[in-house]
């Protein structure tokens, strides 16, 4: 099969998502997270220092934006207790988890304070950054966006970390691998 036939396959009425599961007249917020939950995305911990010491929180609302000047964004819900916190740091650090850390992003999506339970070190310029991972972006807070019942915050990345290790994925609300 060529390329030409491949792509015409492809825009088969078969092959095109026709399921409607939510419009913006109908369907519940619950159908549209499971459209969102068919995107794979990787998973981070933001992390940041607050008046109550180390503070992070699992989110996997992260995008690379520029290259020059380096820019990073990512999200986070207006309702959570944690938002003021991450709305307010001048500085954060974007841990990008490596495959077997599932129990790191869990343990900071129930608590911003789970560093007792996750192997961490500071960095130079005094962010806590996890063991593990396979990037660490150290960022400082360039903008801060109203997205809805979100905030998106920009970041200008200082520094970037990487080791050579498989990301975490998360796909349709589970956690996996590259195959």
């Amino acid at each position: 099969m060529s390329a030409v036939q491949r792509l015409e396959a492809a825009c088969e009425p078969a092959a095109v998502a026709t399921d409607v599961i939510w419009t913006d007249e109908a369907g519940s917020s619950r159908d549209l997270r499971h459209a969102f939950g068919r995107f794979a995305t990787g998973v981070t911990v933001i992390t940041i220092n607050s008046p109550d010491g180390p503070y992070g929180m699992t989110v996997n609302s992260f995008s690379s934006v520029s290259l020059d000047p380096a820019l990073i964004l990512w999200s986070v819900d207006k309702g959570s207790a944690r938002c003021p916190y991450f709305r307010e740091a001048s500085h954060f650090a974007v841990n990008i988890l490596s495959a077997g850390q599932a129990a790191v992003a869990l343990s900071f999506a129930r608590d911003p304070l789970a560093f007792d339970t996750t192997a961490w070190n500071e960095s130079d310029i005094g962010l806590p950054v996890l063991s593990g991972c396979t990037a660490t972006l150290e960022c400082r807070r360039e903008a801060v966006h109203p997205g809805g019942d979100h905030l998106i915050i920009v970041g200008q990345v200082l520094k970037a970390c990487v080791a050579e290790r498989e990301p975490l994925l998360f796909h349709k609300g589970d956690f996996g691998a590259m195959a």
